[in-house]
């Protein structure tokens, strides 16, 4: 049996925080403010707009500006999404390994269609992923199960043949109601002053170096016994 391993993208798959970052501090000039160190808004990329917002110029939802900031942000996000945008280290080599191992794998992220599909163009992941679920795919996005048990659909697998691997505890809590192990990317953004020793995943890698083993180990074990 083989499996379908599903990932989260930003942070897992793909570094897109530079530009996610640089989008940020463009709202920031607009107000001739200076530039935010990249440090701090690193650990919020994972949450988008709402994320990045907040910490670069403390706007909340019920800001009566937020929408019409947030609607600049996204222009000016689409419009420089693949500037600094790259695979993380050694993902390349991991995707290229499970297909050589029999196994499937694909994406499933929060993020928008229309601001998903070029990047993963431009990363080259079309040719070989099973499948793409963005956030407007499926009736609800994660931390609800629908868009990875759309995936699973998708790409002709039952849930209990698949891993997911996210770098934010939505992540995990997605992967768990779908029925699926998950494994934590400690590489990754980490949803800000969360620890992830406390999100229950399956297993963690703390570099993609090693995320293969942690996948593995959490693999149904007749798909491992395929390997």
């Amino acid at each position: 049996m083989t499996a379908l391993i599903l990932f989260d993208f930003d942070g897992t798959l793909a570094d897109t925080a530079p530009d996610l970052a640089a989008a940020a501090n463009k709202q920031r000039l607009r107000r001739a403010l200076d530039p935010m160190p990249y440090e701090l808004l690193r650990p919020v990329a994972s949450q988008g707009a709402r994320g990045l917002l907040r910490v670069a110029l403390g706007m909340m939802p019920d800001h009566p500006e937020f929408e019409e900031t947030r609607t600049q942000f996204l222009a000016d996000y689409a419009a420089s999404s693949t500037v600094h945008t790259r695979l993380f280290p050694g993902i390349a080599e991991l995707l290229r390994h499970i297909r050589n191992q029999g196994h499937a794998w694909g994406i499933v992220t929060n993020k928008v269609t229309h601001l998903t599909l070029p990047i993963v163009e431009f990363l080259g992941l079309m040719d070989t992923a099973a499948t793409l679920v963005c956030g407007d795919t499926a009736p609800r996005s994660k931390p609800y199960p629908d868009p990875l048990l759309h995936a699973a659909r998708d790409a002709g697998y039952d849930a209990a043949q698949c891993v997911y691997v996210g770098d934010d505890l939505r992540d995990v809590q997605a992967a768990h109601a779908a029925g699926m192990p998950a494994v934590a990317a400690g590489y990754g953004y980490l949803g800000g002053d969360h620890d992830i020793t406390l999100w229950e995943a399956d297993a963690r890698a703390d570099s993609p170096d090693v995320l293969w083993d942690a996948i593995e180990s959490v693999l149904p074990a007749r798909a491992r016994a395929a390997d």
